[in-house]
């Protein structure tokens, strides 16, 4: 059996050989014939398309070898019989032409070498030299030929394969491209020779007037992005690829809410910045996510800024979840000497890991330290090992229905794995120590909302201290993609076929992307003098009935149609709407340099109301849990 699949592969193999040289050979031959064709021409227009004299004749003949030789050398040595003529274009045929005047200048000096040797010096094959109009009318010739042979062939293979693809999908899908810049280039090249193919593109759409008219690759820009509506109709589009990796995310975000509007199947290129970060041989085409639709202006970083995070270590308490990664992967980028990922959950992190180390290769060193911050010892001995200058403190019970079933898990999690922390911090010198929470704090109706609000507490206690720890709070609202965020549970709900749970129909969130979140974390602990909340400007709030309904859409169905929606009612501590701050803080919400990001004044609290307060929650139960958080926190909607 393995010797018939070696012999079959064998086979295969020589087969395969034999095809390539057979085209190569074939299409050598065409070159030879274009070479002597051209001369040949050439002479006779030059002639005045009179009758070659026998002298000339013989001249041609004499020469017509070692020219063809030349020409075929010189077109081997550019490589013109190992380039895949299928995706030819502009690159090739400047080697095309390079290779056909590098050609012509040798072939001269040969025939002046042979016109001097008096080479072939008899009756039937003599060689005289040319006329130089010869040479360069042949060489223009020549170039246009080769060309021409390798083009035609690449005509040929494209119609083929778009015939086999339409066959296959009834003509294929018709396809809108949004920009006829570099990208769009790149696009409607991909869907031409690649698995795409099957994909006919029908019409480009650029808002630059200087373009509109105008064909790129046959295919015509017929107006702005605001007919986007209207042209989809008339062409009868049935996908949309968007294609202006330079735009800004709001106005990515403003183009695509235009473009789903068509009820068309969505794409798009990737952004600049996943260019970047992802690697070249990678599609260039994605699907539609719900955050380009929900795109903010992006929250810059200060370099300065964050300049305190260069050669440090730094230590990530729940490292491994989805935000705590985010926060190890853009902390990296301002070259610590040590990133240390803290989890409980050893899978992610270890992935984590790997990822970091392959894009820094060993510029910055990544360490994973199981434990929980729930205990004391495990946190002094990882604090004692690596001595950190900054902790971020991500490691949290976050889920709120989950948190009103297990009250007292959020207590020892949230609050005592904070204050565990917190005490670390200022035992072993940390410099910097910024914890996450979350707009559900603000005037909390559930527990993990009560315990992030003491968490907020916790840290301006210590830093009433005057430790020589800087403590800071980072607060935001939901974080798209995030474990146990809405988007995956409505992807999950479309992928079964729905329907779509939604607790009411009027609810809204503030959301951010996990990118988003994780900057602005890393911003304020450069910014952080001591015991400030930061706060994000979160824009407008979203209605979450309409995110389902973008989802859906951009998951191929029709909202209410194929997939159902439904509202199940608010869930026990769930609010309409989220609050970013309170009233009292409200009224000193200052702007920081960055002017996306305010900072708000510590509350005057009771440190000693706060102290009895955690000692009473230390033995909390499930019956008295709330009833001690609403101690610590007055507007607890218990």
């Amino acid at each position: 059996m393995n010797n018939s699949f070696l012999s079959d592969t064998s086979r295969g193999e020589i087969s395969s050989f034999l095809a390539i040289a057979i085209r190569k050979i074939g299409v050598a031959f065409l070159d030879a014939l274009a070479v002597n064709f051209a001369f040949v021409f050439s002479s006779f227009l030059l002639n005045n398309m009179r009758a070659l004299s026998p002298e000339h004749i013989n001249t041609l003949i004499g020469r017509s070898v070692y020219t063809t030789i030349i020409f075929i050398l010189v077109y081997f040595f550019f490589g013109l019989y190992n380039s895949l003529w299928e995706y030819a274009g502009l690159h090739e045929m400047m080697r095309c032409a390079v290779a056909g005047v590098i050609a012509t200048l040798l072939n001269i000096g040969a025939d002046e070498i042979c016109a001097r040797l008096l080479l072939f010096h008899v009756d039937l094959f003599r060689v005289e030299r040319l006329n130089i109009s010869v040479y360069f009318s042949a060489m223009l010739l020549i170039i246009a030929l080769s060309g021409g042979v390798r083009l035609i062939y690449r005509a040929i293979r494209r119609t083929k394969k778009a015939h086999s693809a339409g066959a296959r999908r009834g003509g294929g899908k018709r396809v809108m491209i949004i920009g006829a810049g570099d990208m769009g280039l790149t696009i409607l090249k991909e869907l031409e020779t690649t698995a795409f193919s099957i994909c006919k593109p029908v019409v480009f759409v650029d808002d630059n007037k200087l373009k509109l008219g105008r064909r790129v690759e046959g295919v015509p820009i017929k107006g702005g992005c605001e007919k986007i509506p209207e042209l989809a109709q008339k062409y009868k589009v049935d996908e949309i690829i968007y294609a202006i990796p330079s735009a800004t995310p709001q106005r990515r975000s403003e183009i695509l809410k235009l473009a789903i509007q068509t009820g068309c199947s969505m794409k798009t290129s990737l952004s600049l910045q996943e260019i970047t970060e992802k690697n070249v041989s990678e599609p260039t085409i994605r699907n539609v996510e719900i955050t380009d639709l929900l795109a903010r202006p992006e929250v810059s970083l200060n370099t300065d800024i964050c300049s305190y995070l260069k050669d440090q270590t730094i230590v990530v308490t729940g490292g491994g979840g989805s935000i705590g990664s985010e926060i190890c992967t853009q902390v990296a980028r301002y070259k610590p000497a040590k990133v240390v990922i803290f989890d409980n959950y050893e899978n992610n992190a270890f992935i984590l890991k790997n990822k970091l180390d392959r894009k820094y290769q060993g510029k910055v060193q990544f360490f994973i330290r199981i434990g929980s911050v729930q205990d004391p010892e495990r946190l002094d001995e990882v604090l004692y090992e690596f001595k950190p200058s900054v902790i971020f403190h991500a490691a949290a019970h976050k889920h709120v229905p989950l948190m009103e079933e297990s009250p007292c898990e959020a207590v020892k999690n949230n609050i005592f794995g904070t204050y565990n922390t917190a005490k670390a911090a200022v035992d072993h010198n940390v410099s910097k120590f910024v914890i996450l929470s979350t707009d559900k704090a603000v005037n909390p109706t559930n527990v993990m909302g009560a315990t992030k609000r003491v968490t907020e507490l916790i840290i301006q206690y210590f830093e009433r201290m005057n430790t020589g720890t800087h403590f800071a709070a980072v607060r935001f609202g939901n974080v798209l993609g995030s474990n146990g965020s809405v988007i995956p549970i409505f992807k999950e709900q479309i992928a079964a076929g729905g329907p779509v749970t939604i607790t009411h129909k009027n609810i809204t969130r503030y959301f951010m992307t996990i990118p988003e979140a994780a900057q602005l974390v890393v911003q304020a602990g450069g910014i952080a003098n001591g015991g400030e909340i930061f706060v994000l400007d979160m824009g407008e709030p979203v209605s979450i009935t309409s995110l389902a309904e973008k989802l859906i859409t951009l998951s191929g169905y029709k909202p209410y149609e194929d997939i159902k929606i439904e509202f199940t009612g608010l869930r026990p501590g769930e609010k309409l709407y989220e609050e970013l701050t309170l009233a009292e803080e409200e009224s000193e919400m200052q702007l920081t340099a960055n002017d996306k990001i305010f900072v708000l004044p510590p509350v005057d609290f009771s440190s000693e109301k706060l102290e009895e307060g955690l000692e009473k929650l230390k033995n909390a139960n499930r019956h008295n849990v709330r009833d001690l958080l609403l101690q610590l926190v007055p507007n607890f909607k218990n």
